[in-house]
C-alpha cells in the first residue's frame, strides 16, 4: 500500500475498463488522481467511489482528441494538487474494423487521432509540466495486435496502437535525462467492454482465451497492477520498454 504516496496522476479513458480500475487502484496507494473521459456521469461515479474509499480524485470531461483537454487535465491536476507526477495514457478505441480495402479514410483517420495523435497530445503537456517538477511516468496503453501477432480486419487499430511503441521510445530518449520515464502495456486480451465487443458469440472467446499460454484473457485489475508498477519507485530504472502483459500470447503456437 502507500506506493504512490503524495504523488499526483492522470488517468484517461478512465470511466471504465482499465483506465477506470488503475484509477481506483493509484488513489488506494496513496495518489490524488485527475480522470478524465467523455462520459462526465461515469467519471462523478468513479469520483464518488474513490473518495469513499479514502482517497482523492476529481473528474474532467472532454474529448481526448482535443489539445485543450489535455491542457485543461494538467492544469487541474496542478490547480488542485501542486504537480503531476503520473499520466496513464489510456483512452482508445477498436476503430473501424473489416476488411482493409473496404475501411474508409475517415475511419482510418478518426482511429489514429484517438489511440496515436491524442497520446501525443497528452504527453506534449504532461512531460512539460513534469520536467517542472524535477520528473514523472507517462504511460501508453498499446497492445499486442499488431507486435507479436495480429488477427485480420484490424488494420486501423494495429498500427494507431503500434505507432505507440514508436511514440513511447522517441519520448523516453528525449526527455530521460529530465527523469521522465516513459514506457507502454501491450495487453493480451482483457475481458472488458471492448474486448466483449470485438468477441460477441461463444466460439470467437473460446478461440481468443486459447492463444494465450495460461488460457484464460486478464481481469483489468491485473493490468491495472502492472501499470502500478511503472507508475511507481519501483521501476525507477524502466524506460522506453514495451511491457507484454499477455497471458504468454506471444509464445504461443497450441
Amino acid at each position: 500500500m502507500n506506493r504512490l504516496n503524495n504523488k499526483v496522476a492522470i488517468v484517461t479513458g478512465a470511466s471504465s475498463g482499465i483506465g477506470r480500475v488503475t484509477a481506483k487502484l493509484f488513489a488506494a496507494e496513496g495518489a490524488k488522481v485527475v480522470v478524465g473521459a467523455r462520459r462526465q456521469v461515469e467519471l462523478d461515479s468513479l469520483v464518488e467511489e474513490i473518495r469513499a474509499a479514502g482517497g482523492e480524485a476529481v473528474a474532467v470531461a472532454g474529448d481526448v482528441r482535443s489539445e485543450e483537454f489535455h491542457n485543461a487535465l494538467v492544469a487541474v491536476a496542478v490547480d488542485n494538487y501542486g504537480a503531476l507526477d503520473i499520466a496513464f495514457n489510456n483512452a482508445g478505441i477498436l476503430g473501424e474494423a473489416g476488411p482493409s480495402t473496404g475501411v474508409s479514410e475517415a475511419g482510418f483517420s478518426e482511429t489514429v487521432a484517438i489511440n496515436l495523435t491524442a497520446s501525443f497530445l497528452a504527453a506534449k503537456h504532461q512531460i512539460a509540466q513534469m520536467e517542472k517538477n524535477g520528473g514523472g511516468s507517462v504511460i501508453f496503453t498499446s497492445t499486442f495486435v499488431g507486435y507479436s501477432f495480429s488477427f485480420p480486419g484490424v488494420a486501423a487499430y494495429a498500427a494507431s496502437k503500434s505507432g505507440l511503441i514508436g511514440l513511447t521510445q522517441a519520448l523516453a530518449a528525449e526527455y530521460g535525462q529530465q527523469n521522465v520515464r516513459v514506457n507502454a502495456i501491450l495487453p493480451g486480451a482483457v475481458d472488458t467492454d471492448m474486448y466483449r465487443d470485438m468477441n460477441d458469440t461463444a466460439d470467437k472467446q473460446a478461440f481468443v482465451t486459447n492463444l494465450h499460454a495460461l488460457k484464460r484473457v486478464a481481469t483489468p485489475d491485473e493490468v491495472a497492477r502492472s501499470v502500478l508498477f511503472l507508475a511507481s519507485d519501483d521501476a525507477s530504472f524502466v524506460t522506453g520498454t514495451a511491457s507484454l502483459i499477455d497471458g504468454g500470447a506471444s509464445i504461443t503456437r497450441t
